[in-house]
């Protein structure tokens, strides 16, 4: 797939994927080929390689670039891949996106607000631009996460990122419904706005939302991909049933720091093949082990 052409494909579910590692730290390609396959198979519509969920900011430059090469190669152009990329120096940013943004057969690329620096709405903007024109014309997803970096992006800054040319799409990690609502009422059509929160999904894409980038969907790909597509199809209430189900999978993925509990199912689940992080992560305790246990059992997910 060409850069700076998925606009109409960048929808529905994608997956914030993890990075497995070995028990001695290095990255683990043939499981996270493996994941890539299951993902595919569970009818997850996109991928997201080296987001915050993939450890990024624990991966060197080269282990970065072959964990986006080894999706890109898995997923064989069968959906689109796009790659985070968030750093709080924006000349910094600029460098490293340029050079993720040579990557062969990368779609887009997903970037957070700078963290700890706190900065303006006009210097989110200008920071926002800078990458949006050095990747052009790869397509850039913005990603508003105010929880984790301490700068929140408002709806009329993302209306003035939108009208770069290669601005698609924002996931919208606020957690605020009344500012994601001001924002799918003020952005223009050519704005993708996903939900950033599983449990979000359903109202968001209610009020008109592309869709959702999904932690709970590394290991339930069919079940949150339920949600999804029921949710685009207008049927609220089957969505809503399928969100009941996993609302349990939410809690316990999200009972410690993320993505240590995903990594734990994962390989319970013999997709990954450890659940090695990398510090400052450390393993889930005993008791959320025995609760992604009792989950996976309730989900009907296959435990080895």
């Amino acid at each position: 797939m060409e850069p700076g052409i998925i606009r109409e494909r960048l929808h529905g579910l994608g997956t914030a994927i993890v990075t497995p590692f070995h028990s001695d730290e290095s990255v683990a390609h043939a499981s996270l080929k493996k994941l890539v396959e299951a993902q595919i198979a569970g009818g997850v519509d996109f991928l997201v390689a080296c987001g915050t969920t993939g450890e990024t900011s624990t991966l060197s430059e080269d282990e970065t670039d072959d964990v986006i090469a080894t999706v890109i190669a898995a997923a064989n152009g069968r959906v689109p891949v796009i790659a985070g990329c968030t750093h709080n120096s924006t000349r910094e940013a600029v460098r490293r996106a340029t050079h993720i943004a040579k990557i062969k057969g990368l779609s887009g690329m997903l970037s957070a607000n700078p963290y700890y620096n706190k900065p303006t709405q006009q210097g989110q903007y200008l920071h926002f631009k800078a990458i949006a024109e050095a990747i052009a014309p790869l397509s850039l997803v913005l990603y508003n996460i105010p929880g984790r970096t301490a700068a929140n992006m408002e709806p009329a800054t993302i209306v003035r990122l939108a009208a770069l040319p290669n601005v698609i799409g924002v996931k919208e990690s606020s957690g605020n419904m009344a500012q994601i609502t001001e924002l799918l009422s003020t952005a223009p059509a050519s704005l993708s706005i996903f939900a950033g929160d599983d449990h979000l999904a359903v109202p968001i894409i209610a009020a008109g939302g592309a869709g959702l980038i999904s932690v709970a969907s590394n290991v339930a790909p069919r079940e949150v991909s339920a949600v999804v597509k029921s949710a685009l199809a207008h049927d609220t209430a089957t969505a809503n049933e399928a969100a009941e189900k996993v609302k349990a999978l939410n809690a316990v993925l999200f009972s410690e720091p993320n993505p240590a509990p995903t990594k734990a199912l994962l390989t319970m689940m013999g997709i990954i093949a450890g659940g090695t992080l990398r510090l400052p992560m450390i393993p889930v305790t005993d008791a959320t082990r025995e609760k992604l246990r009792a989950v996976a059992d309730t989900l009907g997910l296959s435990i080895q």
